[in-house]
C-alpha cells in the first residue's frame, strides 16, 4: 500500500465518490487514501483457490464470496479495505452496489511485505 502523493484528507462520502473516478484502487483510512498496489501469482493463486473452495462450499445458501475488487465498509466513518476474500450472508448486503457493509469472513492472503501491517494497524 502506497500513500498518496498529495495527502488530503476526506470524508467518508468524499473517498467514495472520488475512488469512482480512479484508475486504480484506494483503500481509505482515517480520512486519508492510500494505493493499493498489484499481487503476485502465487498471492493471486491462493486467494483464487480459497474463494473457490468458499463458493463450492456455500453453493445454494444465502453467503456471497466476492475477491479483491470489492470493497469492505468497517463503519460509516470509514475506514475501506479491499480484502482478498470476503463473505457475506446479510440481506442488506446483497443489494450493495458500491461496498459491503456485513461481511462474515474476511480473509487477507500475508505477504512478508504486508504481513505486520495486515496483523496490526488494518486488523484493527
Amino acid at each position: 500500500m502506497i500513500a498518496s502523493p498529495d495527502a488530503k484528507y476526506m470524508t467518508p462520502q468524499e473517498y467514495l465518490e472520488w475512488e469512482e473516478h480512479q484508475d486504480i484502487k484506494y483503500e481509505y483510512i482515517n480520512g486519508e487514501v492510500f494505493a493499493m498496489t498489484g499481487g503476485t501469482i502465487p498471492h493471486n493463486y491462493i486467494v483464487f483457490n480459497l474463494a473457490s473452495a468458499l463458493k463450492s462450499h456455500l453453493r445454494g445458501g444465502a453467503s456471497r464470496v466476492n475477491i479483491a475488487d470489492v470493497k469492505v465498509g468497517v463503519s460509516e466513518k470509514g475506514s475501506f479495505h479491499y480484502p482478498d476474500v470476503v463473505v457475506s450472508c446479510h440481506s442488506r448486503d446483497k443489494q450493495a452496489i458500491k461496498f459491503i457493509q456485513y461481511p462474515c469472513l474476511i480473509v487477507e492472503i500475508l505477504s512478508p511485505s504486508t504481513e505486520a501491517y495486515d496483523r496490526g494497524r488494518k486488523f484493527i
